[in-house]
């Protein structure tokens, strides 16, 4: 059992910035999807770290695999190599080889915020002098360094930080002919998410994907894919855009890739990667053999368990039960990436709170719109105990505003 800290007891004030607002409770240790709070409280986590946790909370697969691991070898510089990031980035090439077939080359950051960044830079160096432009959309989220930031198609995000990196300009969601306008010659890449969490969980519409990798083509831009969130099986599919069918030419991973464990990566085919040559990006603890040995961990454990289709079976069974419940207008995702979208009047924020007091872990993308992104190893018990708790948050929001 933890213990409660009171923070402002012991040190007089906040040891953290004051960047995420005062937490709730104090999460102390979990197992598969139930985590428990300092008082020992349970609650069911369906947010799983923001799509993180997809094993669930202290796999022991994975557990054992960092344990044993740190007993081995942690860090060495990228002078040398190791032999756990190696095959982990060959077990990473071998999903994206099969999914696009184009066999690639992988860069290990230690988010998905860095992924990006690489991608970016990869963009640039590909496009050379003169073809430095990204094109994102707006809604989007790519992370909240400077360059991602200004990639990241919410404005209100940028006012903050002003002046923001130049280059970077921003499309509706779903709108092929504004892309088109907006496309040309000076592009780089077009730098899309197969579903736009942070933007609402929209998926990309029919026939969105494969309008952009034509346009891409057609003026010889990258096609690049932020899988952050959607990536390792979140959407039924090892990776979103294998929804479309196209073949991108970057693709941007992290979230589950560690279960936890902080790491992302970029890939590029071959081809792509080419255009970076030494000293062109880096950083000290891409690679470390401590968090592949984590990811090396989860791919082995999620093709042994076929995560792709477990989340199809547990979408389907969350989307079953929340069919006509009241207060709810619809729900959109893919696989266990889910937007349970409220009828008017209905605060998300709201919903949420009431959620975590009945002891769920549930969180408001927009006003009006409950994100759900439970472990992939969600039971079918964990998920109707779920659906009881999130209707009865929405029906006690109803009647309070009522």
């Amino acid at each position: 059992m933890g213990h409660s800290f009171d923070t402002t007891a012991a040190v007089g004030h906040c040891p953290f910035m004051p960047v995420f607002g005062a937490p709730p409770i104090m999460i102390d240790h979990g197992h598969g999807t139930e985590v428990f709070d300092s008082n020992g409280k349970r609650y069911l986590d369906f947010l799983a770290g923001i799509a993180v946790v997809s094993l669930g909370h202290a796999n022991p697969v994975i557990a054992d695999a960092i344990a044993a691991q740190a007993r081995r070898l942690v860090h060495v510089s990228n002078f040398f190599s190791n032999p756990i990031a190696t095959s982990a980035a060959m077990s990473i090439d071998s999903l994206l080889t099969a999914a696009t077939g184009r066999p690639g080359q992988v860069f290990f950051t230690n988010s998905g915020a860095e992924a990006n960044e690489c991608a970016l830079k990869l963009a640039r160096k590909h496009g050379g002098p003169g073809r430095y432009r990204v094109i994102s959309a707006l809604g989007s989220f790519h992370g909240r360094t400077l360059a991602t930031l200004a990639a990241t198609g919410q404005p209100a995000k940028h006012v903050p930080f002003a002046p923001m990196p130049d280059g970077f300009s921003h499309v509706p969601w779903g709108d092929l002919s504004a892309l088109e306008a907006e496309i040309d010659d000076s592009v780089a890449a077009v730098f899309l998410e197969p579903l736009q969490g942070e933007g609402g969980v929209v998926p990309a519409p029919e026939g969105y994907f494969e309008g952009v990798r034509a346009l891409c083509d057609r003026v010889g831009a990258l096609f690049m894919v932020d899988e952050v969130q959607t990536g390792f099986g979140r959407t039924g599919r090892w990776f979103g855009f294998e929804h479309s069918g196209i073949s991108p030419d970057v693709v941007t991973l992290a979230k589950a890739m560690g279960n936890g464990m902080p790491i992302g990566a970029c890939w590029a085919p071959v081809e792509v990667a080419a255009a970076f040559v030494p000293g062109d990006h880096g950083s000290t603890y891409s690679g470390t053999a401590l968090a592949t040995a984590a990811v090396e961990a989860v791919i082995s454990e999620m093709r042994r368990l076929d995560a792709p289709s477990l989340a199809v079976q547990a979408g389907a069974r969350i989307r079953t039960r929340l069919h006509g419940a009241s207060g709810v207008s619809n729900v959109r995702g893919l696989g266990l990436l889910l937007g349970v979208a409220l009828e008017e009047g209905i605060v998300a924020g709201e919903v949420a709170a009431a959620a975590l007091e009945r002891g769920l872990i549930v969180n408001a993308v927009n006003a009006s719109t409950i994100r759900l992104a439970p472990p992939l190893t969600v039971t079918d018990d964990e998920i109707d105990e779920a659906i009881v708790l999130l209707t009865d948050s929405i029906a006690t929001v109803r009647a309070n505003a009522a």
